[in-house]
């Protein structure tokens, strides 16, 4: 058994809290939240997972125990670095489940890590999953990403079990531009569908968002059979498609001409795809990513829904 605590209580670190604590580990859910904190310990049950119920082995505090195996840090990207300054965790492995590039200084989750914490070793934990469903139990697969062999080996006896299936990989970094990534291109396929374009063109877009992962994966030190697997190919096939992804659903409420404003005021839970559009952008430089620019363009006011989808479309044709 082993000591595992998650920070972040937000749906997904409440399901992998349920995850670690079903894998058989003494599991610590913490969270800055005194309500949250309250809500868990008095009705075993987590407002941001309603309807899911927390086991009574899950312990819920509002600070780090003195003593961890493993640390999953489960909060988004753009409060990675506030996170880790409150806590300040300090010679643990380090498991991180952020999908995004923080704006500003343009950088991936682990780097983040890298510049304010001595945390080591380091990992990420990407792929395609929904929190109410490994929640539930129901089957799922996932990577995690470290060039630590050991911290892949502890992550996977710390988190796995039948029906929640961890694959190693040793390329961090194309790991995490997938995450990133595929949140942009989902409220681009999002919008198309919200727009009424049709599936032949959300099936060419998705397509074509993969070829972008790619060449950003390999541009900036991944590798591009890293972007084939769950990290890449997989999370993006589940949030380009899934009803319940928040990514989607942002982009099929512009495609359907909704403001942005509005449909984040109606929100709780965080869109990383927001955030990361522009920031993806800028950390790619000079590579070739049409969709993820336009989305950019789109979210920050440059362009409309239309201006975005001719540019698209106007693209010149050539081999694939």
């Amino acid at each position: 058994m082993s000591k595992v605590t998650v920070v972040g209580a937000g749906a997904w670190g409440t399901a992998l809290a349920i995850q670690a604590a079903r894998a058989g580990n003494d599991v610590t859910l913490v969270t800055r939240s005194a309500a949250a904190v309250a809500a868990i310990r008095t009705s075993r049950e987590n407002p941001r997972l309603p309807g899911v119920p927390v086991p009574e082995s899950i312990h819920a505090n509002e600070t780090l125990p003195a003593l961890s195996d493993l640390l999953v840090w489960v909060v988004p990207t753009q409060q990675l670095r506030s996170s880790l300054l409150t806590y300040r965790p300090s010679e643990t492995p380090i498991v991180v489940c952020a999908k995004g590039v923080e704006i500003g200084s343009h950088m991936l989750p682990l780097e983040v890590v890298t510049e304010v914490s001595d945390a080591r070793p380091l990992g990420i934990l990407s792929g395609p999953n929904f929190a109410h469903e490994v929640a539930a139990g129901l089957p799922a697969a996932t990577v995690v990403a470290s060039s630590d062999s050991g911290l892949r080996d502890l992550v996977r006896t710390s988190l796995g079990t039948n029906t929640f299936r961890l694959y190693g990989n040793d390329d961090p970094i194309g790991a995490q531009l997938g995450g990133a990534a595929k949140n942009v291109i989902a409220i681009a396929a999002g919008a198309v569908i919200g727009a009424g374009l049709g599936e032949n063109a959300r099936a060419a877009l998705v397509t074509r968002g993969l070829s972008e992962l790619c060449r950003l994966a390999v541009a900036l030190g991944g590798r591009a059979e890293t972007v084939m697997g769950l990290s890449g190919l997989g999370d993006l096939l589940l949030t380009c498609t899934g009803t319940s992804s928040r990514n989607f659903s942002l982009g099929y409420a512009l495609g359907q001409g909704k403001a942005l404003a509005d449909i984040l005021a109606e929100r709780t839970g965080v869109t990383e795809g927001v955030s990361t559009a522009s920031a993806l952008v800028e950390r790619a430089g000079n590579v070739e990513l049409p969709i993820c620019r336009a989305v950019s363009e789109l979210l920050m006011g440059m362009k409309t829904l239309d201006q975005a989808i001719s540019q698209l479309l106007s693209r010149p044709q050539r081999d694939e």
